[in-house]
């Protein structure tokens, strides 16, 4: 697949906010609670949850200059977001989050975009295979089809960057995991959302935060577990916070102090550093879970999204 695709045009306003309007922190949190929270909860249908959630990510703000296309990448559907170019050597393969149950491109694209100006290239986002119906390994196994697309394509390993959210961060460590046991190349560098790395579901954090986080209630992990992983309890590339972490590429952590998943983050920061792998992390105070896909309406969102995008471009084109 190419960078262009088929064309689905140039994004620029949503919603009726122009890109960049920033509303006030507290609605957006209201926003997170009242219209993503409940498109998360296993209480309403599947399907239902997966076409509310890409509505939701239509319908909000993308930068002026953000071109979208549509194609093929290693045989799994793929959406690319651009900025107006021109663009450097890297790229970006980003592998969405929503408990591998929901979620798509269309979900993430405000974030997609972000992720794209900060970086000054294209961001690839497979549309992997999702739980129940396509339960572990089927969606890491797109994430290696497409990353070896990428690579066929003639992109080196070490030009691209590996970004995931949520379950598609988990994802991302899983697909880092599998290159670096087959021996093969690994990305020039990698970047976690709000990483859920702990499917044993133990951490402290779903506790503690459970009220303060706006997204993500903790009841749901359970079952977004036995939907993805039920029969692959203890699969190494499903315990990223269990691997040797020695010898990975750069990892860019990204996440909100006040979200149930942060003592993932937290823990896989400790690790990789103390097994001494290069580790940047924002943990940001007042923040829940997966807060940089409000991109372009909260501020913090693409202030995150533009340390981040900063991060990975510097690692990739070194």
């Amino acid at each position: 697949m190419s960078d262009t695709g088929s064309a689905l045009g140039t994004a620029g306003t949503a919603a009726g906010l122009p890109s960049g309007m920033h509303l006030p922190t507290a609605v957006n949190r209201f926003a997170t609670r009242a219209l993503v929270a409940p498109l998360m909860s296993s209480t309403l249908p599947l399907p239902v949850r997966r076409a509310g959630l890409d509505l939701v990510g239509a319908a909000l703000p993308l930068p002026r200059g953000t071109r979208r296309t549509r194609g093929v990448l290693g045989g799994v559907p793929t959406e690319v977001v651009a900025p107006a170019g021109p663009f450097g050597p890297h790229r970006v393969l980003y592998l969405h989050g929503g408990g591998y149950l929901v979620g798509s491109p269309a979900s993430h694209r405000p974030l997609l975009a972000g992720l794209a100006h900060a970086t000054g290239t294209p961001v690839h986002a497979p549309e992997y295979r999702l739980a129940p119906e396509h339960p572990f390994p089927a969606a890491l196994d797109d994430a290696l089809a497409a990353w070896q697309a990428l690579r066929t394509a003639g992109r080196p390993a070490h030009r691209i960057a590996v970004v995931g959210d949520s379950a598609g961060g988990g994802l991302a460590m899983s697909l880092l995991l599998r290159l670096r046991d087959s021996g093969s190349e690994l990305p020039g560098a990698v970047g976690l959302i709000s990483p859920w790395l702990d499917l044993s579901c133990s951490a402290d954090a779903l506790t503690r935060n459970a009220r303060s986080d706006a997204m993500l209630d903790p009841s749901w992990l359970a079952g977004a577990v036995d939907g993805y992983a039920a029969d692959w309890a203890g699969t190494p590339e499903l315990c990223p916070l269990d691997a040797d972490l020695a010898g990975l590429p750069p990892l860019h952590v990204v996440a909100g102090a006040d979200e149930v998943l942060v003592d993932d983050a937290d823990a896989l920061v400790e690790r990789a550093g103390a097994a001494g792998t290069s580790v940047s992390y924002e943990r940001t105070a007042g923040m829940w879970h997966d807060y940089p896909t409000m991109a372009g309406l909260l501020a913090e969102a693409d202030e995150a999204l533009r340390t981040l995008g900063l991060a990975l471009r510097a690692d990739c084109t070194r």
